[in-house]
């Protein structure tokens, strides 16, 4: 029984290596512009997860760049915009996000993606809500 549950442990830990739990998740995101009546909430897809990562022993010796670590990052995205309700005719209404079709373990671009340690803890409305669903303003 020892021997099944050892070689249990050694396979699971070689199958955590392999593998990342990096994936599309749905997030609810709220938007609102100062000059507009309406906040949007919108429901989309962004990349979150674990990714598997090592911590090098000789930090002290490698340059800033070799030390970053992978982090859970979008492989494949696109972009849709959406009409902020209630804004007046001198501001642009319109608002566009990245959408997550696909996720990696790689680097984090912070040409497409908010590389940060923690998450913004502002996300909510301080004005009349409106939910957008598939294109669509209610």
């Amino acid at each position: 029984m020892t021997a099944i549950y050892l070689m249990s442990m050694l396979f699971g830990l070689a199958c955590g290596q392999v593998m990342s739990f990096c994936f599309p998740t749905e997030y609810t995101m709220h938007v609102e512009r100062n000059e507009c009546a309406y906040c949007l909430t919108i429901n989309t897809t962004i990349c979150a997860g674990y990714c598997m990562t090592r911590d090098i022993n000789g930090k002290l010796f490698l340059p800033k760049y070799a030390l970053s670590q992978d982090v859970c990052t979008y492989r494949d995205f696109m972009y849709k915009t959406v009409e902020i309700p209630g804004c007046p005719r001198h501001v642009t209404p319109y608002f566009s996000y990245p959408v997550a079709v696909s996720c990696k373990c790689g680097k984090c671009n912070t040409d497409s993606s908010e590389c940060i340690h923690e998450a913004i803890k502002t996300n909510y409305c301080t004005k009349p809500q409106k939910s957008y669903v598939v294109g669509f303003s209610i």
